[in-house]
This record gives structure tokens, sequence and C-alpha cells, in this order.
């Protein structure tokens, strides 16, 4: 049950992580006059960067998942460390 959690928000924040690279580069490249303009390093850097954000973002909760099935939801935490004790 835990694995397909994990598994389920792992999906759903790649997914927001691509779409937010996606909206990044065509930002990014859009504000090129023409194609021989664009800095693709540039691009490519402030896309990477994005999508890091957007996955670090993702740790907070996913409005696509129940709050139960978010990684560190307060349900999560207080599971964890209700095992934890000794």
């Amino acid at each position: 049950m835990k694995n397909e959690k994990v598994k389920r928000w792992l999906k759903a924040a790649g997914i927001r992580m691509l779409k937010t690279m996606a909206q990044t580069a065509v930002a990014t490249i859009g504000t090129a006059a023409v194609l021989g303009d664009v800095n693709w390093i540039m691009t490519a850097s402030a896309s990477l960067l994005a999508g890091i954000l957007s996955l670090l973002t993702s740790i907070a909760g996913l409005p696509e998942l129940k709050v139960e099935q978010t990684l560190f939801s307060d349900q999560a935490i207080e599971k964890m460390e209700r095992g934890r004790r000794i």
C-alpha cells in the first residue's frame, strides 16, 4: 500500500515537473525575436531549474492527490514518528 502511494506521488510530481519545464522553455524561447536568437543553454538551464523547484514544491503536497497520499503530510509524519518510538 505504501509503495503504491509513493508511485502515485512520483507520477503526479513527475507530470507536474515536466509541465513546468515545458512552460518555462516556451516562455524562454518566446523572448527571442527569431529562432536563431534563442539562447539554448539558458533555456535548458532555466527549464531544469524550474523542474527541480517543482519537485521540491511538490514535497509540500500535490492537489492532484488526496491529503493522505502526499509524501510528507501531517498524517504520514505522525505514523513515522509512532513507528520510531521505543
